[in-house]
Formats: C-alpha cells, structure tokens, sequence
C-alpha cells in the first residue's frame, strides 16, 4: 500500500477492525518513510458475469433487463413486486456464486424458467414460448409435460 502523502510503497497496518456490518475491514497504517497515519478500508469486489448472447455478443449484466422480463411473462399474474424482487436476488447469487467470469444468455434463461416453474406455471409457459422460440402447438404442449415432470432446480 502505498503511503498518500510521500507516494513510498512501505507501509505497516497499526491496527485492524471489523465494519460494524462486517462487510469490509479498517485498517490503520503508518509509513515507514514520513510516518504518518492513514486508514484504508478493504471490501469484498463482487462482479456479475458477463452476459454472452447467442451471436457471441458480451454485454454487462443489467438487472433491469432480467425484471423486464419477468414482468413481461408475470403480466396480469397474482405475483407481487416483492416476489418477483426476490426471483431477481436469487438468481443475481446463483450467477455472483457461479464463479464465472462469463454466462450466457441460456442459461440465464434457464435459471429464469426453473424460478417461474416454482412461481407461476402460466408466467412460466409464456417466458418458455419466447425463450424457446415456440413454432407450433406441440411445442407448448410438450413444454407443458416437462414442466410437469421436472422438478425445479435445488429441489430434492
């Protein structure tokens, strides 16, 4: 670390403390050149993947697109702002908790369909037509019988 006021790279931590919240350290410091005091602050940087779409296109993650979304398939459905705020928080972890530095657009939409599968099976048939990109009846229908017969992710 180097010290702010003489720019020299040797420095020693004086004493360290836990933020009241404990989501960073304080840390005292003293120069070993003009031997002033500073205090430094160290966090945890958490980065959402990049998102990859389907023509290899990269774009930061937007949480607001995610929302869009699942408004869009959760329309005119018996789920409240806060339902679909906790949909969002779950799976900004899973993909924070992923450790990738990259994730695409399918398997976002996939943490997206297994949520609305435990949410609301009509919201979640709508997000499959599109995200699936339904050509016929059948499709829905077959649609239909997964979700029926699969189990949501995390479950046992």
């Amino acid at each position: 670390m180097r010290c702010p006021y003489c720019g020299h790279s040797e420095t020693s931590v004086v004493d360290s403390r836990v933020g009241e919240e404990g989501d960073f350290i304080r840390r005292r410091r003293r120069c070993e050149h003009c031997d002033k005091r500073f205090t430094t602050f160290e966090r945890a940087e958490l980065a959402m993947p990049t998102v990859v779409k389907r023509n290899g296109s990269r774009h930061e993650y937007d949480a607001s697109k995610l929302k869009a979304s699942l408004k869009l398939a959760l329309r005119k459905r018996p789920v409240s702002t806060d339902q679909i705020d906790e949909v969002v928080t779950r799976i900004e972890e899973k993909l924070l908790t992923s450790g990738q530095r990259e994730t695409s657009t399918e398997e976002i939409g996939a943490l997206v369909m297994d949520e609305l599968n435990r949410l609301d099976k009509v919201a979640y048939v709508r997000f499959a037509s599109v995200y699936k990109s339904f050509e016929d009846i059948g499709e829905f229908v077959q649609a239909i019988k997964e979700m029926q017969n699969a189990k949501p992710l995390g479950s046992k």
